[in-house]
Formats: C-alpha cells, sequence, structure tokens
C-alpha cells in the first residue's frame, strides 16, 4: 500500500469515529435525492469554461458581486448590466446603477471595471485564456487572491468551481460551514476565518468527501441545497 493511499485510509478511520452518522446519513440522502440535478449543474459549470471569453467573464464578475450578498440578487445584476451593454465597456458610475440589489455597490463597481482591465489583453478580453495559462486549481486560486479585488478565498474557489475546477476546493460559506459543524467535521464556526483557517478546514471537508464518497463540487451543492431548498450558482 502506497503512503498516499495509507495517510488517506487514517484520515477515513479518523473522522468515522467522529462524524454525527445521524446527519452523514441525512447528507448521503439527500445526495442520491438530487444527484440528477448536481450531475446537471456540474456539467452546466464545465460547459461555462468553454464558452466565450464574455461568458467566462461574466462568470467571475458574478462573484464579485457574491459577498454579503444573495447569489440570485448577484446573478439577476449581472444579467442586468450585461443587456444594458455595459458589463464589458461600461464605466463604474454606469454599471453602479444595476447594483442596488447587492451590498457596497459602490466598490463592486469599481471592482468589475478593475476586473475587466485585469483580463484584458491587447486590447480584448481574455479572461479564458488568461486563466488558461497559470496552472492548476491551486495555482488559479493564488493568481486570483494575489490580483483580483474584491476576491477573497470564498469567492476565488466559487469562480473556479462555476467554471469546472470544483473538484478539490471549498467554498465555505454560512451554509457550508453549518452543516459541517452538525456533522462534527469542524468542532465549531470560528467567528473569523483567517487564510491559515480556511484552509484547515477545506482539508477536513475534503477527509469527509473522501470518507462519505461524495466529490468536493458535490459536496458543496449538497450541503447548499440541504440549507436553501434548491441547487444554484
Amino acid at each position: 500500500m502506497s503512503k498516499k493511499i495509507e495517510k488517506k485510509s487514517d484520515k477515513y478511520n479518523n473522522i468515522s469515529k467522529k462524524i454525527n452518522q445521524e446527519k452523514h446519513k441525512e447528507i448521503l440522502k439527500i445526495h442520491k435525492e438530487i444527484k440528477t440535478g448536481i450531475e446537471k449543474a456540474i456539467k452546466g459549470y464545465k460547459k461555462a469554461w468553454e464558452g466565450t471569453e464574455q461568458e467566462v467573464f461574466a462568470e467571475m464578475a458574478f462573484c464579485i458581486l457574491t459577498p454579503q450578498s444573495k447569489a440570485k440578487n448577484a446573478w439577476k445584476a449581472i444579467t442586468n448590466i450585461v443587456k444594458n451593454d455595459l458589463l464589458y465597456e461600461g464605466k463604474a458610475e454606469e454599471i453602479v446603477e444595476f447594483l442596488n440589489i447587492v451590498r457596497f455597490k459602490n466598490n463592486k463597481s469599481r471592482y468589475l471595471v478593475e476586473l475587466r482591465e485585469l483580463m484584458t489583453r491587447d486590447g480584448k478580453l481574455q479572461p479564458k485564456k488568461i486563466l488558461s495559462g497559470i496552472g492548476d486549481t491551486f495555482e488559479k486560486r493564488k493568481w486570483i487572491l494575489k490580483n483580483v479585488r474584491g476576491m477573497g478565498l470564498k469567492e476565488a474557489n466559487h469562480v473556479l468551481r462555476n467554471l469546472g475546477f470544483g473538484e478539490n476546493i471549498a467554498i465555505l460559506d454560512r451554509h457550508i460551514l453549518r452543516n459541517l459543524e452538525a456533522l462534527n467535521v469542524i468542532d465549531e464556526i470560528p467567528k473569523t476565518i483567517t487564510e491559515k483557517k480556511y484552509y484547515e478546514i477545506e482539508e477536513k471537508m475534503r477527509e469527509y468527501s473522501y470518507f462519505s464518497k461524495i466529490k468536493m463540487d458535490e459536496l458543496d451543492l449538497v450541503l447548499w441545497y440541504k440549507e436553501a431548498g434548491e441547487i444554484f450558482k
């Protein structure tokens, strides 16, 4: 047996001793019930990466708007900005008029314009080409964290998941954290999440993913569905 397999086996055994079995069975049940919807969603994420440069940019822009705002409102705002021909060319003061349904609209309108500038090369919007040249998922995440204003770890993981790179990363929003605590995957929900703490919780979720045999991107959707009652971006 390889060291890698031994290490995974140890994690499996360790987490099996502390997991809340009742909650775990509930997660397995939900996963089975919404499996078709999950597969459709993940297929959609991968398809998004195959889309145009503009479509990939819209996914990134959506995740700029999500912090402390409802995901549905963020997507509605992006849709309206696109319809009014502002996402790819509009100024911040024009875009902000469509951000009343998200929090921190002034900052976020500027972040969208800065994101557009960052993702433009040789006068063309090229987010897919730029991200394609940045190694694996974790390297892409590091690049986003370093270069994209308005995106923390949660948002960086969110956009990567929405572009089909979510198999080994976690979007640690309140829905996910609440369920990880209920499962005993984490002891408690931290009041603040530092970068170090985020990676620690992500690794614990990864261990539970291995234990439950539910891939990380699927697990995220299961935990979100359990709280929100739907599968959404």
